[in-house]
């Protein structure tokens, strides 16, 4: 019996990676690993060890192929693990936040668990664009906030989650939160947290019922993405956690190691009937296959507007859920992808088998 081998994804050109790679540019995240011929060690490209020398440099489409070819992860970057998970040395920390998220900590408090209160400083800057401080912050306002919108009163939830003053309360709560207290009293809790994947961290927010919001972490207009969900939807995000989010990581694991065709976690596409329209058409693209806008503007009886199904995919807040990864240009070309069109070929790759 004949064994079909499986196609294999293809990389960028040496000179291209060894560029980034020199430059430790985030951007190539998933598309390529390094090898090092004199220390048998591969890593991500955005490894913070020293650079060696080009010609010591080999590159790999993954880190199953680096390991086949007699190479062992790096212990600083560590490639095995998707990109973005929390550090060994921080996982500590984080179950101890998320068991008593209410607690104020203080860098003494780091210090007697053995953590440099500057390592995770940068940690929480680099990752959540925030200090771990304000991190703690802006999770007991979410849980104030619920609490608020349980029935307590503002000053019950202020004192209840470390405030020694409304006033202070009142401010924080503005500052992060962008209303005061008794004024969103009514909005939607959105949890957000961030999710590994092998293809960079994933923003992703969602309330007890359904998913709202799955971005790459660097899309440039995640922020506008954000804000337009937040009126739309009339909603509020606060860092956290819920059983939705908990589900919806579990499904992008099981679909990135190849085992997930469908996903099953309840998703909510906030937009104009239009755009939900094309989003419906989306979902129906089977795993694994591509249509063009044209084919997609077809499907919805309007063979014209094709530059309006393109727009409504650009504007899709929940990449991966919605597959518009799966759209591609009338030649089977490559078109715009908020998350990168390295991002939207490694999907494909995928959904066919190439990875």
């Amino acid at each position: 019996m004949l064994l079909m081998s499986r196609p294999r994804p293809s990389l960028p050109p040496r000179d291209t990676m060894l560029d980034a790679f020199m430059r430790g540019d985030a951007a190539y995240e998933g598309i390529f690993f390094t090898g090092v011929r004199t220390t048998g060690i591969f890593c991500r490209p955005t490894c913070p060890a020293r650079r060696p020398r080009p010609h010591n440099v080999v590159f790999f489409p993954s880190a199953q192929e680096a390991l086949a070819s007699g190479f062992r992860p790096c212990l600083r970057c560590r490639p095995l693990e998707p990109a973005g998970a929390t550090p060994g040395w921080l996982r500590s920390l984080l179950e101890r936040v998320e068991a008593d998220p209410s607690r104020r900590w203080t860098d003494a408090d780091l210090r007697a668990l053995g953590l440099t209160p500057e390592r995770v400083r940068r940690w929480f800057q680099r990752t959540h664009g925030m200090t771990f401080h304000a991190y703690q912050r802006a999770r007991r306002l979410g849980l104030a906030l619920g609490r608020i919108q349980k029935g307590g009163g503002v000053a019950v939830a202020a004192f209840e989650h470390g405030y020694d003053s409304l006033s202070a309360f009142n401010e924080a709560f503005r500052r992060v939160l962008g209303a005061a207290p008794s004024t969103v009293r009514d909005a939607r809790r959105v949890a957000v947290r961030r999710i590994a994947t092998p293809l960079g961290p994933m923003v992703a927010g969602a309330d007890e019922r359904s998913v709202l919001l799955l971005e790459f972490h660097d899309r440039r207009a995640l922020e506008t993405q954000v804000r337009t969900l937040a009126r739309r939807a009339g909603c509020t995000f606060v860092p956290g956690d819920n059983d939705v989010l908990r589900t919806l990581e579990d499904e992008l694991r099981a679909y990135f190691e190849g085992g997930l065709r469908r996903f099953e976690v309840p998703c909510e596409p906030v937009g104009t009937p239009f755009q939900q329209a094309v989003w419906r058409e989306l979902r129906s693209i089977p795993y694994g296959e591509t249509r063009s806008y044209g084919d997609v503007a077809a499907a919805l009886g309007r063979p014209a507007a094709v530059r309006a199904v393109a727009r409504a995919n650009g504007a899709n807040r929940l990449a991966v859920l919605v597959p518009c990864h799966r759209v591609v240009g009338s030649d089977g070309r490559l078109t715009g992808y908020g998350g990168g069109l390295w991002r939207k070929q490694r999907l494909l790759d995928l959904e066919r088998g190439a990875v």
